[in-house]
C-alpha cells in the first residue's frame, strides 16, 4: 500500500512534484478543453471568436469568486492540519460549501442583470453581442457549479491530493470534445444551439465534476461524519475564510480588470485583435500550466508548514519552485516563438488574426519567466495567511499600472496595438521583481535571519 503522503516531513522536491505535476496536466487538460472551445468557436465565425474572446472578463468574475474561496479554503483548511487541529478542519471545509452556495446564486443574479452592459463597454454590438450574451447567460445559470467544484476540490488540495481534480479536468476535456459538437449543431431532437452549446456543455461538466470529486472527499478527514447540520451558519468560521478567501478573489478580480483594460484598449484596434487575443491567450496558457502547478503546491505545503511551526521548509519550497518554474518558463518561452504562428492557424484561416495573434506571443515568450515569481510568491503569502500581498500586488499589476503604461504607448508614443503588448511585458516584469525582493524578505524573516537571495 502506497504510503500517505506528509506534506510537513517528506522531501520539499518530492512534495512539490507530487503535488504540482497532477495539477499541471490536469490544467493542461482544462485549458485544451478552452480550445476546444475556442477551436469549435472558429467554426461558427469570426463573430463567435470574438464572442468568447469579450466574454471572458466577464466570465472571469465567476472563476475569481471561485478561485478566491477555494485558495481562501485551501488555507485555512491546511493550517488547520498542520496544526493538527482536524476538527477545526472539517468545520472550515462544511462552511466553505455554504459560502459557495450563496457566491453561485449571487453571481447568477449578478451576471444576467450586468452582463450586457459590460459587453457593450467592451465593444460587442449586433451579432457579436447577440452571441455573446447567449453564451454568457447559460454559463452564469451554472454559476454554482462552478464555485462549488473547485471548493470541494479545496478539501482535497489541503491534504496534497491533487490527482482526483487531474482526472476529472481530463474527463472534462474529453466529454467537452463529444458534447460541443453535438449542443453547438444538433443532433436527432436536439436542437442547434450554437456557442449556446458550448456554455451548455460547460455547465453539465461542472455539475457532473461535483459530483465525482465529492465521491473523493467524503472518504477523508477533512469530511468523513458529514451531516447536513453542519451546513448550519457559523459565524466565526465563515469570518475566517472570508478574511483568506475575499482578498483573494479580490486579487483575481483584477486580473479580470486587467482583461477587461486591454480588451478596452485593444477594441480600438479592431475585431481582429481582439479575436486574436483570445487565440493568443489559450496558447500562452498551455505554457504557463506548470508554472500554475507549482504555485498550488506552494499554497498546501507552506498552509500545513506554517501550522506546524517549520519556517524553514517553507524557505526551502519558496526557493524550489521559483528556480523550477523559471527555467521551465524560459523553455516554454522559446517554444512559442517557434511555434506561435503555426499554433494560430489551427483555429482560424484570417490572416489578420494570425498576424495580431503571432506578434502577442513573440512578446509574450520573453515575459514567461516572470509569472512563476508572481504565482508562487502570492500563493506562499496565501499560505502564510497574508492574502492582502497578492490583492496589492494584482492592483498595481492589473489596474493601475496598465492604465498608465498601456495608453503611454499605444497612444501618446503611437506605437499602437504593440504598446499595449510591449506594456504587458513591462508590467509583468516590475511587479515580478518586486515579488521576488518582498519574498525575500518574508522568507529571511521566517527564518529569523537575512539571507542573500536563493541560488
Amino acid at each position: 500500500m502506497k504510503r500517505p503522503i506528509s506534506l510537513t516531513t517528506d522531501p520539499i522536491v518530492e512534495l512539490t512534484w507530487r503535488i504540482a505535476l497532477p495539477v499541471s496536466l490536469g490544467m493542461l487538460f482544462q485549458t485544451m478543453y478552452h480550445i476546444v472551445d475556442t477551436y469549435c468557436a472558429g467554426k461558427l465565425g469570426t463573430d463567435a471568436l470574438a464572442a468568447l474572446s469579450v466574454s471572458f472578463p466577464v466570465f472571469f468574475l465567476l472563476i475569481a469568486a471561485a478561485s478566491g474561496l477555494s485558495q481562501g479554503t485551501t488555507a485555512v483548511i491546511s493550517h488547520a492540519l498542520g496544526a493538527g487541529d482536524v476538527a477545526a478542519a472539517r468545520r472550515f471545509f462544511a462552511q466553505s460549501l455554504v459560502i459557495a452556495c450563496g457566491v453561485g446564486l449571487l453571481l447568477t443574479i449578478f451576471g444576467w442583470l450586468a452582463g450586457p452592459a459590460m459587453f457593450r463597454l467592451l465593444g460587442a454590438q449586433g451579432n457579436w453581442l447577440a452571441q455573446t450574451a447567449n453564451y454568457m447567460n447559460v454559463i452564469f445559470a451554472g454559476s454554482v457549479f462552478f464555485v462549488g467544484n473547485v471548493t470541494i476540490n479545496a478539501g482535497l488540495a489541503a491534504q496534497g491530493e491533487t490527482r482526483p481534480y487531474r482526472d476529472v479536468l481530463i474527463l472534462g476535456f474529453l466529454a467537452n470534445c463529444a458534447l460541443n459538437p453535438l449542443f453547438m449543431w444538433g443532433f436527432g431532437f436536439l436542437p442547434a444551439m450554437g456557442v449556446a452549446g458550448l456554455a451548455l456543455s460547460t455547465v453539465l461538466i461542472q455539475l457532473a465534476s461535483c459530483v465525482v470529486l465529492w465521491s473523493h472527499v467524503k472518504n477523508t478527514k477533512v469530511a468523513e461524519h458529514f451531516q447536513l447540520r453542519d451546513l448550519l451558519p457559523h459565524a466565526k468560521t465563515l469570518r475566517e475564510i472570508a478574511t483568506q478567501s475575499i482578498p483573494a478573489a479580490l486579487n483575481m478580480l483584477t486580473i479580470a480588470a486587467g482583461i477587461f483594460i486591454m480588451i478596452w484598449y485593444m477594441k480600438h484596434f479592431g475585431q481582429a485583435a481582439v479575436a486574436a487575443m483570445g487565440i493568443a491567450t489559450r496558447i500562452e496558457q498551455i505554457v504557463l500550466m506548470p508554472a500554475i502547478g507549482l504555485g498550488t503546491a506552494m499554497l498546501s505545503i507552506v498552509g500545513q508548514n506554517h501550522g506546524a511551526g517549520l519556517p524553514h521548509r517553507i524557505r526551502e519550497a519558496w526557493a524550489t519552485n521559483l528556480k523550477h518554474g523559471a527555467g521551465m518558463m524560459i523553455i516554454g518561452g522559446i517554444l512559442v516563438r517557434i511555434f506561435g504562428a503555426p499554433m494560430m492557424g489551427i483555429f482560424t484561416d484570417d490572416a489578420d488574426v494570425i498576424s495580431c495573434g503571432k506578434r502577442y506571443l513573440d512578446i509574450a515568450a520573453l515575459t514567461l519567466a516572470a509569472y512563476p515569481i508572481l504565482f508562487v510568491t502570492v500563493f506562499m503569502m496565501q499560505g502564510l495567511k497574508r492574502p492582502a500581498y497578492g490583492l496589492w500586488i494584482g492592483i498595481y499589476r492589473q489596474m493601475f499600472a496598465p492604465v498608465v503604461v498601456y495608453h503611454l504607448l499605444a497612444f501618446t508614443l503611437g506605437w499602437g496595438l504593440l504598446g499595449v503588448w510591449w506594456g504587458m511585458f513591462l508590467v509583468t516584469w516590475s511587479a515580478a521583481l518586486f515579488a521576488l525582493w518582498w519574498g525575500w524578505r518574508v522568507v529571511a524573516k521566517q527564518s529569523g535571519k537575512s539571507e542573500a537571495l536563493p541560488k
